[in-house]
């Protein structure tokens, strides 16, 4: 069955029916007597912690409210004028720590209301129908650059298209979407969702999108400052950080979110090559899809292994949970020190033993080895500021510097998303950024539209 193979590393490890069940919906749609019992159980708190909780603040009492009186056309309403993703942060928000880990009912029962299904339940049933939700307000004469289109840059295009402003999209890839498209896992995000959503949010017309154009190479700021009234920044972190031990050029080492954006890209999933010994190096959200997909890809054994304590992992004790009941085991307290080699393959992973000392993390001593065909880096990613004016950058140049507006230092210019340094690396962030971006360009916009009269 295994058709190209480099040592152990081979595509074709199951077969397209194996692969076709391994990579369905891992959470599929409600059926409408499932959603009408899961909108039942919520109490329509008046003052709602899970609102507080999720950073696009939806009024969720509200849209459960309508599912239960078979509304969904104003549940979708509700749901994307706050969150125009909503459908996407649907099936991926972290909602174990948001919005359904605030539910009042995790202390009675210990089970919250489902919100995230709920809420794709709604967002679905709109997009498969067509729903004509919003209507682009009159044209402002204003035009805004907008830098990448991910989710923070999508959500900035669609509320400043809604005011009635042109946005022209630029994105480095061929296709729009950012992470939605090109970083999340597979079973996730089926039947071609993320592109889906992106055409909904083009649809409200005024957004003109430029694909394969890279701020640096293709088009400069300044020259965006010049042919614009605003630029808003959304390029997200483009780059990865390196293990930076002895033999990480070898052979089947790779970058977690290059392995994660192939798989996402192939429309045979057959042909990607994995391991039978993956080992996957990091602790958040992209080594779990990382380490997951080459399980349900076919290899034999998955370990994840990170530095410090399981409190410190930024994946959800939920993803922790699920990616061990697929197969993949996860090493504690251990950091690399050399890969090993057989030519120019790898062949292992040495780790050293870690703990914690006065909150320091430390070396043992003690060492031991994983034997890998594949290994799989997800330590991080960093800001790539080709570009970028290094006075609009932290001080130590990882992300770009923001207010609560979401303005940079220079004039004219907002950033938002990953690459901004606003807090929490999460696709629903992501949305609350390119709001607040919107609403601040708007602003401006309309300061100058009463001084000009």
């Amino acid at each position: 069955m295994a058709t190209k193979e480099t040592g152990d590393v081979a595509a074709g490890r199951l077969t397209a029916d194996q692969l076709a069940c391994q990579f369905a919906d891992v959470a599929p749609l409600l059926d409408p007597g499932a959603a009408a019992v899961a909108a039942s159980r919520c109490h329509y708190c008046y003052d709602a912690p899970c609102v507080n909780a999720c950073p696009t603040r939806i009024d969720i009492p509200g849209f459960i409210r309508k599912i239960g009186n078979g509304n969904l056309k104003g549940a979708a309403h509700d749901i994307l004028s706050a969150n125009p993703l909503g459908g996407m942060c649907a099936r991926v928000c972290p909602t174990e720590i948001l919005c359904e880990g605030a539910c009042v009912r995790n202390h009675q029962d210990e089970k919250p209301v489902a919100i995230g299904a709920l809420q794709r339940h709604a967002t679905d049933w709109a997009m498969a129908r067509g729903e004509t939700l919003f209507r682009r307000a009159a044209d402002s004469g204003c035009h805004v650059a907008v830098v990448g289109a991910g989710p923070a840059g999508l959500a900035c295009a669609h509320r400043l298209a809604l005011m009635g402003h042109r946005v022209t999209l630029f994105d480095a890839h061929p296709k729009a979407g950012g992470l939605n498209e090109y970083g999340i896992a597979a079973y996730k995000t089926v039947d071609d969702f993320a592109q889906r959503e992106v055409d909904w949010l083009l649809s409200v017309g005024g957004i003109a999108l430029k694909t394969g154009v890279m701020l640096g190479r293709d088009v400069s700021l300044d020259e965006l400052r010049q042919q614009h009234d605003a630029v808003f920044l959304a390029i997200g972190l483009a780059g990865v950080k390196a293990l930076q031990i002895e033999g990480e050029a070898l052979g089947n080492v790779h970058n977690a979110v290059d392995f994660i954006a192939r798989l996402r890209a192939a429309d045979d999933l057959s042909t990607l090559p994995v391991g039978r010994r993956v080992v996957v190096i990091g602790g958040g959200n992209t080594a779990i899809d990382a380490a997951v997909q080459s399980s349900k890809l076919g290899a034999q054994s998955v370990t994840m292994v990170y530095r410090r304590g399981v409190d410190a992992m930024s994946a959800t004790w939920a993803e922790r949970e699920f990616a061990q009941t697929q197969g993949v085991s996860i090493v504690l307290y251990a950091q690399p020190l050399k890969l090993n080699r057989d030519g120019t393959c790898v062949t292992g992973v040495e780790f050293e033993r870690t703990k914690e000392e006065a909150g320091r993390l430390v070396g043992t001593g003690e060492r031991f080895t994983l034997e890998a065909d594949m290994v799989l880096k997800a330590i991080g990613q960093t800001l790539v500021a080709t570009g970028l004016d290094a006075d609009i950058l932290t001080t130590d140049g990882s992300r770009i510097e923001v207010d609560d507006e979401r303005r940079t230092s220079l004039k004219g210019v907002w950033a938002g998303g990953d690459c901004a340094a606003t807090g929490l690396d999460l696709t629903v962030q992501a949305v609350e950024d390119g709001k607040l971006a919107a609403a601040s360009i708007d602003r401006v916009f309309a300061r100058t539209a009463v001084r000009a009269a």
